[in-house]
């Protein structure tokens, strides 16, 4: 005998709502195969639910066009920060500069490594402790480091602090509709499995084929067991 499977995608349910709704306004109450009042719940809940997923959708293709902008503009403000440091180490090693200056940017005098910069959170700090740092030296009377100088590094940096700002605003709003649309999901579902309930109980007493026809019409979807399957092949 087919069973009864209830909507598991976005599309299916909007499509199973739509169904039962077109059903409510085409059918008197007295001959409609669920609960009039729920027509209501429907008109109610479908386009909020439609909404949110296109909401959603149109989100989410705004994250994904500017990620790679967005990637761009972390990979130069990296660079830029990691050539500033490595031109400063290399001045040092010249004897341009003594190793103390590295103190400036919170960096052992000794310590000629290229701080991590891997991560968004590793960039903000070090970019700030760089930038802060060079233009404390350089108010101080220092000379500056050149090529890149740090009204460049700096340039670069604040693009990116911008391109942050918008990609957090962005990702917010993704997580805000995915977190509405669970909600959503879990009352259309409920709401979809009561009125196939009460559609089916309606109908209950009708031949199991005219049963299946009547149930279909309303947006029910029945699909046969592997064995039946196999059975209705003719093996």
């Amino acid at each position: 005998m087919p069973y009864r499977r209830l909507p598991n995608t976005d599309t299916a349910r909007i499509k199973a709502m739509k169904t039962a709704l077109d059903k409510g306004k085409e059918l008197p109450p007295q001959k409609l195969a669920f609960q009039p009042k729920t027509v209501m719940k429907l008109e109610r809940l479908l386009p909020r639910f439609e909404s949110n997923i296109h909401l959603y959708r149109h989100s989410l293709l705004l994250q994904n066009k500017y990620n790679q902008t967005y990637c761009e503009v972390i990979r130069k403000a990296r660079l830029y920060l990691t050539h500033f440091i490595r031109v400063m180490n290399m001045a040092i090693l010249r004897g341009e500069f003594p190793p103390e200056i590295r103190t400036y940017y919170d960096i052992g005098k000794d310590d000629n490594l290229i701080p991590a910069l891997n991560t968004e959170n590793e960039l903000v700090s070090w970019g700030r402790r760089i930038i802060e740092g060079e233009e404390f030296r350089v108010r101080k009377g220092g000379n500056p480091v050149t090529n890149p100088s740090i009204a460049l590094v700096k340039v670069r940096f604040e693009s990116f602090l911008e391109a942050l700002t918008y990609h957090n605003i962005l990702e917010k709003k993704t997580l805000d509709h995915i977190e509405k649309n669970v909600e959503l999901r879990k009352e259309t579902d409920e709401l979809i499995l009561q009125i196939w309930n009460e559609i089916e109980n309606s109908h209950k007493m009708l031949p199991e084929e005219d049963r299946k026809l009547r149930n279909e019409e309303y947006g029910i979807k029945y699909f046969l067991r592997k064995s039946e399957q196999v059975s209705d092949a003719g093996f």
